[in-house]
Formats: C-alpha cells, structure tokens, sequence
C-alpha cells in the first residue's frame, strides 16, 4: 500500500472524523501508534489541517465503515491505489491520487540527488511540465510548504532503470561540453605561450 501524500495530515483526519482505532489509523498513515495517540490528545498536529483520504481517492467511505464495525481488520485502499505500481510499470498514464500530487515531491528529489538530470528529461520521467518545474526550483510554487522530497522510483512514477538511463544521458551531454571548453582554454593559453615567446624574442632582436 502506498501511504498518504500527507500522512499526518490524514491522520489528524480519521481521529476527528471516524472511530477508527490508533491502531488501524497508524498502519493506514504508515505511523506509530503512539503518534497517533500523541495527535488525539492534541500534543502533536495542533495545527495541522485534516485531509480526507476519501477526497483524495485512497479510502472509501464503505471501508472506514467497514473497520469501525470490526476493530480487528485493517484498512485496505482502493484497488486503483494498491495496483498502481504494477500498471504504472505498464501504462505510464495510469496513477494513482496520490501519486499525481507526489510529483512534484519527485521533482524536488531529482534536484538533490540528480542535479545533472535536464529539466526536459523530468519532464519525461515524472509527467511533469516545465513551469511546474521552475517553480519548484525558485520556491514559486503554490503547495511548496507541503513538498517533500520522495524518490519517483520508490513511488512508482518512474523505472530505476529509467532513472538510471537519465543520469547516464546528462553525464554524457555534460562531458560533450566540457571538452570543447577545455579545448579551447588549452588553446588559448597555446596562444598566450607563443605570444609571450615572440615578444621576447623581438625585445632582444
């Protein structure tokens, strides 16, 4: 199962809005239980704004009242949530809630792990736009606070191998351009060397 977008948030959600136990909310939100505890008692999330995992297309409202009647079960997401990495790896198209609103989280992870990745090629990757990128990069965009960074590997936005290809790419393209700019400092210093020389050469002339 794939974990909220925003877990506590979800969290803090179930606690105020359905009679689910800590425990079936804990293993839901991927939480301890303890937390759990701490945000029903108010010592934790205070001020934190519930998201409803119905809204977000995790949850139906079916399950929840399928967990409350029976304390002992666990909530199970939607198929679509549960079977979205093994169609994903099929269909690139197909994703899950969750995984749209993980794009940009996959976007940020990208800059700090992978830099030398081109903004086109994440376009490619996450299925994403390059406004939507730029905006993650200057800190512009509209949910910012709430973008962690995730790895679109992890969750199923992209193939490692996919990943790995894009790495390789840009190491490469990168390399190209090196060595024509070393190239030509090496020439231009060339330059220099024999001007000095000559210089010399007719000062003693």
């Amino acid at each position: 199962m794939t974990a909220p977008l925003m877990p506590k948030a979800t969290a803090v959600w179930l606690v105020e809005n359905t009679t689910l136990t800590f425990r079936q909310i804990a293993e839901f939100c991927e939480l301890h239980e303890l937390e759990i505890q701490a945000i029903a008692d108010g010592d934790v999330a205070f001020n934190i704004l519930g998201v409803s995992p119905i809204e977000t297309g995790q949850l139906t409202i079916e399950e929840i009242r399928r967990c409350e009647a029976d304390r002992k079960t666990s909530l199970q997401a939607n198929e679509l949530e549960r079977n979205v990495k093994a169609k994903n790896a099929k269909a690139k198209k197909m994703l899950s809630p969750s995984q749209r609103s993980d794009k940009p989280c996959a976007v940020l992870w990208i800059f700090k792990n992978c830099p030398e990745i081109i903004d086109s090629q994440i376009c490619k990757l996450i299925g994403t736009t390059k406004p939507t990128i730029e905006s993650i990069r200057t800190g512009a965009h509209k949910d910012m606070a709430n973008i962690r960074a995730k790895n679109p590997v992890a969750i199923g936005l992209c193939s490692e191998k996919d990943l790995d290809a894009a790495i390789s790419i840009s190491k490469a393209r990168a390399m190209k351009k090196e060595k024509p700019a070393k190239e030509k400092k090496s020439k231009e210093t060339k330059v220099k060397k024999e001007k000095k020389v000559s210089t010399k050469k007719e000062k003693k002339a």
